[in-house]
């Protein structure tokens, strides 16, 4: 007897599988057999597409941050995202808080530490090297070990003030002494230079807002790749989107995946004015927008889901496997005209929407408004 069985769920390759849950976790995969019993049966009949849980690698959901909040899971399990990674809202000085507020949510919530001990208080949190103090990120590591998950530095001129890569160069310190934490690195506008932050960066770092359209961006004048990111990628640097109110592209993206140079991973950098009033709205919409720089379902999915869980070290999601959390998203991919809007005042035609129906956490469904609105369930 199961706690929960999933049946002719469409895969993004459209393959149909059924799933078993019990525990919370996936306890069968494949085609079940006819008698099998749960105490919740749920047959898409071939109807919806399930994936794993998508991860949001890149949001900001501490509610207290006076610069960029939410609420975790407006941005979560409400928009379909199982699982969101809050990137450096909050430092040493507030972490403890952010952590507990967490602890009522529905999503899976996570956290980039910035090394900053003062966070996203203000825009210029690296602007005084005295707010980096490398014991005291240690101590909330090693307090919150199944919370924070990597650490987090913003190098660009608005954050650094006189600084250069020196908050980079304390960061790669951080991480050398924490176990090589994961470290998402934000790029924006220079000083200090991309060349210069990318020759810092070593295997499993993340760049976010990788598509940028910004001068400081990856791609030179002329269109082609920098050599420094090239460099980069050649020893293992990840690219992560990190859509957000100023730092997507669609020039970019189209120019820099025409080149082969894809996204790892697919994240938002959402909170509360770009969630309500744009150009993010949600991860769905930014994972649509992919569609129309030259990505395919099943790549776009990986981008939220194996992907992400591969470069956060999150060992027990984004996989349809045995054993693994019962994490699923489901959706329907919607045809028709779409207009979409990037960083940068452009816009885009496409031709399919993503529209998240459920978000299942841990064998528990939590439908969206569109899940609610389609009455396709019978729960």
């Amino acid at each position: 007897m199961y706690d929960l069985v999933i049946r002719r769920a469409r895969l993004a390759d459209d393959r149909l599988v059924d799933l078993a849950v019990q525990d919370g976790k996936i306890a069968a995969v494949g085609q079940l057999a006819e008698d099998v019993r749960a105490h919740r049966l749920w047959d898409l009949a071939g109807n919806h597409h399930l994936s794993a849980g998508w991860i949001d690698s890149h949001v900001h959901c501490y509610p207290s941050s006076p610069i960029y909040h939410d609420e975790p899971d407006l941005v979560g399990t409400a928009c379909g995202v199982t699982t969101v990674v809050d990137a450096g809202s909050t430092g040493t000085d507030d972490v403890d808080t952010f952590y507990a507020l967490t602890r009522r949510a529905k999503t899976n919530v996570f956290a980039f530490l910035n090394i900053s001990r003062i966070g996203l208080l203000r825009q210029n949190e690296l602007a005084d090297l005295a707010d980096i103090d490398k014991q005291k990120v240690g101590q909330a590591i090693s307090e919150h070990p199944g919370f924070i998950i990597g650490i987090k530095a913003r190098m660009s001129s608005s954050v650094v003030g006189q600084n250069g890569t020196r908050p980079l160069v304390l960061a790669k310190e951080i991480q050398q002494e924490n176990n090589q934490l994961p470290l998402m690195v934000h790029i924006g506008n220079n000083p200090p230079d991309l060349d210069e932050i990318a020759d810092l960066l070593t295997r499993g770092d993340i760049i976010t807002h990788c598509y940028n359209g910004k001068p400081n961006r990856i791609l030179t004048p002329a269109g082609t790749l920098r050599e420094s990111i090239q460099r980069a990628l050649q020893r293992g640097v990840l690219l992560d989107v990190g859509h957000g109110s100023a730092s997507f592209s669609f020039e970019v993206a189209r120019q820099a995946i025409a080149l082969g140079i894809l996204p790892h991973t697919i994240s938002s950098d959402i909170y509360c004015r770009n969630r309500m009033a744009g150009p993010v709205h949600s991860l769905a919409t930014v994972m649509s927008k992919f569609f129309s720089v030259g990505l395919s379902l099943p790549q776009v999915i990986a981008c939220v889901t194996e992907n992400a869980a591969s470069a956060l070290r999150l060992v027990n999601k984004g996989r349809l496997e045995v054993g693994c959390d019962a994490d699923f998203t489901l959706f329907d991919l919607r045809q028709g005209p779409q207009v979409f809007a990037d960083s940068e005042g452009q816009s885009a035609a496409g031709q399919q929407l993503l529209v998240p129906l459920a978000a299942v956490v841990a064998g528990e469904i939590l439908l969206t408004d569109e899940g609610k609105a389609a009455h396709v369930f019978d729960l």
